[in-house]
């Protein structure tokens, strides 16, 4: 009889020292949540009608000279009250469950001062099971919800905000799921000093929800009289995509043309000829004419494929060995005879490749974007198709369609891994199984090269071809054929 009384000391005094450290846990939660809440832009320094007032002046002041979205302060509140309700909730199954155990206690006490009944002690199992569901989840969610919640800095302002604004990637504290979250947040280069293929520092994935950041661009993109010709904004449109706001809203005016449009050339000589100069509008351009864009004008106003508008030099790609890494399209299509039918060219140029394998009735479209000079209309001049999309958008191909993913001069050492892997994904999503995945003369710096390697090596794709090649002492070339596994359920 005295050692189960003793035992039920025990646990009683087990139980409430258990309600002591999560009282003092739950506690601990909440004065994180209120400092980091009045942390936010050293609001502490006001009373709180002047901390409203500097808010709403900050936000006023911003949207006037900037066009951009404020710090969301409703979507912060509605994540605390969240984590404050969680909390709650909590606190009232511990003392409703303290409750319970003090009466269970105490009918247990009058049943053996009469003799009747016998043990209806909790097991350990039982005991466990209460803590990990009742105690410790609840616990975690509310601690996950407030480790989500993002307080922006005033050195966190973007390009064109005013010093000490409140600023937070768009609409990052209304969504709960982390996997859209880290979608959605950008992502900057791996390199400050690096610029990206678009020559942007910061990239974005999108959901359209970047919109919000741009306002005033947005709002001039769509400021037209209905059924009247469009502004000459196709640079107002491509900057929008840029940074997030993409897909770009469908607009109800009329596409202006060149003044000077030529009919195109027959498809059997357009493939190899420069575009005439009158098919393309060259106002937003530093180059006003195809000769300008040759590899010898240091001034042509773009970097990535210098010699990407001399056909003479191109006739050459992936039909001549240059080095090890650049593989041959003949040797590629011979591991995979007759398969190869469609495919994808995610690179930066003039549509060279689709272009190429177009001889070995191999159908390729190209992306591009207009960044320095008109690749879009050169690849469609030639009598190819274009795709004009970010990599921020996902691809528009069902999954499982495409032969033949190849990429060159696109993804390189500048870009955060985290984007490569939402990208790389997409990519197999889209591949079916047996499709080829072509990466060509991949660079990065020597020392990133293992990470950049797990990226590709990571889906286990079959390696036809493998091989890295120095470009400098500092940097590698990585090209690879490989192909995707059945993944048949």
């Amino acid at each position: 009889m005295e050692g189960t009384i003793l035992s039920r000391w025990r646990f009683s005094r087990v139980i409430a020292l258990i309600q002591i450290i999560i009282g003092i846990f739950v506690i601990l939660i909440s004065m994180a949540s209120l400092h980091r809440f009045y942390t936010t832009s050293n609001l502490l320094h006001y009373s709180s009608e002047e901390a409203c007032q500097k808010l709403d002046t900050i936000n006023n002041k911003f949207l006037q000279e900037g066009g951009y979205a404020p710090f969301d302060l409703k979507a912060l509140s509605e994540r605390v009250d969240e984590v404050l309700s969680q909390l709650s909730e909590l606190q009232e199954k511990l003392e409703s469950t303290t409750i319970k155990l003090a009466k269970t206690t105490k009918k247990e006490k009058e049943k053996k001062t009469s003799g009747v009944g016998g043990e209806n002690n909790i097991t350990l199992a039982e005991f466990k099971r209460f803590l990990e569901e009742e105690v410790l989840h609840p616990l975690y969610n509310a601690h996950i919800s407030l480790r989500l919640t993002r307080i922006p800095r005033p050195e966190d302002s973007i390009p064109g905000a005013h010093a000490g604004s409140l600023m937070e990637d768009p609409l990052i504290n209304y969504f709960t799921v982390e996997e859209t979250r880290k979608y959605i947040t950008s992502k900057g280069n791996r390199d400050d000093m690096l610029l990206s293929v678009y020559n942007t520092n910061k990239t974005y994935n999108t959901i359209g929800h970047t919109c919000v950041l741009m306002k005033n661009d947005l709002e001039k993109y769509m400021s037209y009289d209905i059924g009247t010709y469009c502004a000459d904004d196709w640079d107002l449109g491509q900057r929008l995509m840029l940074n997030g706001c993409d897909p770009l809203p469908r607009r109800r005016c009329l596409t202006r043309a060149s003044k000077l449009y030529q009919r195109p050339l027959p498809i059997n000589q357009s493939l190899w000829t420069v575009p005439d100069d009158g098919n393309v509008r060259w106002s937003k351009y530093k180059c006003k004419d195809f000769k300008c864009l040759s590899s010898k004008n240091p001034k042509r106003g773009f970097k990535k494929c210098i010699g990407c508008f001399d056909m003479d030099k191109e006739k050459l790609k992936w039909v001549t060995n240059g080095s090890l890494v650049d593989f041959l399209i003949k040797d590629v299509l011979s591991v995979k005879p007759g398969e190869i039918r469609i495919g994808l060219d995610v690179s930066v140029g003039t549509g060279t490749f689709a272009a190429r394998m177009r001889d070995f009735n191999v159908t390729i479209i190209s992306t591009a974007l207009n960044v320095g000079a008109p690749f879009s209309e050169t690849i469609a001049l030639r009598g190819l198709i274009p795709l004009y999309s970010t990599m921020s958008q996902r691809l528009p191909f069902f999954d499982n369609t495409l032969d033949l993913i190849h990429t060159a001069n696109f993804m390189e050492g500048w870009i955060d891994l985290q984007l490569m892997d939402f990208i790389l994904f997409d990519w197999d999503r889209v591949l079916r199984p047996g499709g080829l995945l072509w990466v060509d003369k991949f660079s990065c710096e020597r020392k990133d090269l293992d990470d950049f390697m797990y990226m590709f090596l990571q889906f286990r794709y079959k390696k036809h071809k493998w091989v890295v090649s120095f470009k400098s002492k500092k940097e590698v070339y990585l090209s690879a054929l490989l192909e995707k596994p059945p993944r048949s359920l």
